[in-house]
């Protein structure tokens, strides 16, 4: 709806400056935009090819009572104006002409020469070394017309399911990888003159700078058609300059707001009930740790969809908005055009918050700015830079000190990843070896009691197995989850009762105290058959 009223605006502004600029050139001016779509077409008038490059469109032929009318723009040369007077005074026919806008041109111009439809093949992820099928794809993006290649790129994306488009500048060509399910995989590869063509559509549709010398960052939206249904992609374009050129990655936030859902994020039950505790009494600050790509944003939007409520003030600072929700105030905060997360917050708890989300606490300033809003009944929301919930809660502490005011106000700090889920209709079980068999038993020795307790006896796992359908062996991802509630034992460290202030240390009585680490619940997630060992050490 914003960008209908805003193409609006803009013809409007459009069609003031023409109507200005007829007045300049003595030239009637005529608004096409009530004809533009039913006015008979004046065919085997003028060339189409001569349309395009005088700029000028017939919009009525001659009759006895009137002359032949002519739309121009003010990039119609006057020389074709003139050749046309003189070729048609020869007749003894008149010519009129009226200034248009160049919007009502190519409106025209739309009818004159309808675009053709092109159906290109979709992608097909290739596996690891079959050059053949990269090769057709990179033959399918070069045939792709110019004006589509962009949408075309990011139509495929979508299809696949893919959450970044990587666009990597090498000496003789460019790559383009599709990261999929967690994982990068190979999918064209493009001359550096169609790359400028679709470097520039880029730059066009997110305000960034093709000639720029350092990193930028943008946001562009596309509206995606399956059939009947239509949703908006959100993405975020980062930048860097590269020896070979400005290397792009495209992060494609798929806006579904009926997925942001706790209940579809496969949360085990005793990781879920303290996420309940959260949202049922919303107060506290609850921290979320992990690498870009673990889902920390998803787990975020689907708690505060949670709280979403006409009794509920739900405010968040991002930097930039990835998904916008009905109901909730967001604000984007510019890092890089010098906002700080700490003043912006500061200023929206003057507007009575009940719910505040923090894009990402980066500094003492705003860690202490958040703890403080913590404790005033706010429910403070936010991620943070970390590998783990322990590792989290021991940089917390070296931000803010150790400070028995704030030991309540932290309430849950969550570690988080995304494993690649085996493809349930090809995955084949097997029995591992005895090292591995060992290593799973140690894992899992310090399992707390409220933890599923697998069969250690008798321990099977499963791997991929690929297929044409299953290229891979993996379908979709699941969330590894670790969940450090912060109970009286966890608060000594930051009341200062327990002196010996590190990771380890902290994570060792977080265990005595119930969590299952982020391991731990991978193995477990192993041997269930969701996913495998390898993936599991890959990803933690």
């Amino acid at each position: 709806m914003d960008d209908i009223k805003n193409q609006e605006r803009y013809r409007e502004q459009e069609e003031r400056s023409t109507l200005e600029r007829a007045a300049i050139l003595g030239l009637e001016y005529l608004d096409t935009r009530t004809m533009e779509a039913t006015l008979p077409l004046a065919k085997n008038v003028l060339p189409v090819q001569s349309m395009y490059k005088g700029h000028i469109v017939p919009l009525k032929a001659s009759s006895e009572a009137n002359p032949y009318l002519f739309g121009i723009t003010s990039s119609t040369p006057q020389s074709v104006l003139k050749m046309l007077r003189e070729n048609y005074n020869q007749h003894g026919l008149n010519v009129h002409f009226v200034l248009i806008s160049n919007s009502g041109f190519r409106a025209f111009m739309r009818r004159f020469d309808p675009p053709k439809e092109v159906v290109y093949e979709d992608v097909k992820i290739a596996p690891t070394g079959d050059s053949d099928t990269i090769e057709q794809v990179s033959k399918t993006l070069e045939s792709v017309r110019t004006d589509d290649v962009l949408d075309y790129l990011i139509d495929q994306a979508d299809l696949l399911t893919a959450s970044d488009i990587h666009l990597e500048c090498q000496r003789s060509n460019v790559r383009i990888r599709f990261r999929v399910d967690g994982a990068l995989h190979p999918v064209a590869i493009i001359s550096h003159d169609k790359y400028r063509i679709l470097l520039a559509s880029i730059a066009s549709k997110s305000n960034i700078s093709t000639a720029a010398t350092d990193a930028q960052s943008g946001h562009m939206q596309q509206e995606i058609a399956r059939g009947d249904k239509k949703h908006i992609l959100n993405m975020r374009i980062e930048t860097v300059p590269t020896v070979y050129g400005q290397d792009i990655v495209i992060r494609l936030f798929n806006f579904d707001e009926s997925l942001l859902n706790l209940d579809l994020l496969g949360i085990a039950d005793t990781e879920r009930k303290e996420i309940d505790e959260v949202v049922s009494h919303p107060r506290g600050m609850v921290l979320m740790v992990g690498p870009t790509g673990s889902g920390k944003s998803t787990t975020l939007y689907s708690i505060i969809n949670a709280l979403n409520s006409p009794e509920r003030k739900i405010i968040t600072l991002e930097d930039p908005v990835e998904y916008s929700i009905a109901g909730i105030s967001q604000i984007p905060v510019n890092t890089a055009g010098g906002d700080s997360f700490a003043d912006k917050l500061r200023a929206v708890l003057r507007l009575d918050p009940d719910v505040v989300m923090v894009g990402e606490i980066r500094d003492i300033d705003a860690a202490k700015t958040a703890i403080q809003a913590s404790i005033t009944g706010h429910l403070v929301l936010s991620t943070f830079h970390a590998g783990s919930a322990a590792t989290a809660f021991s940089r917390m502490i070296d931000l803010i000190g150790v400070n028995p005011i704030f030991s309540t106000a932290i309430r849950l700090v969550i570690g988080q990843r995304l494993v690649r889920r085996l493809d349930e209709a090809t995955k084949q079980e097997y029995e591992p070896d005895d090292a591995t068999k060992r290593w799973i038993r140690k894992v899992l020795e310090d399992l707390p009691d409220h933890a599923e307790k697998p069969d250690l006896e008798n321990i099977r796992l499963f791997k991929p197995v690929v297929t044409p359908e299953s290229p891979f062996g993996y379908k979709g991802r699941i969330v590894l989850m670790e969940q450090m509630v912060i109970d009286e034992e966890i608060q000594k460290f930051l009341r200062g009762d327990i002196t010996d202030i590190n990771a380890s240390t902290i994570e060792a009585v977080a265990k005595k105290q119930g969590m299952v680490t982020l391991l731990q619940a991978g193995v477990l997630q192993a041997l269930k058959g969701e996913t495998t060992l390898e993936e599991v050490n890959r990803v933690i």
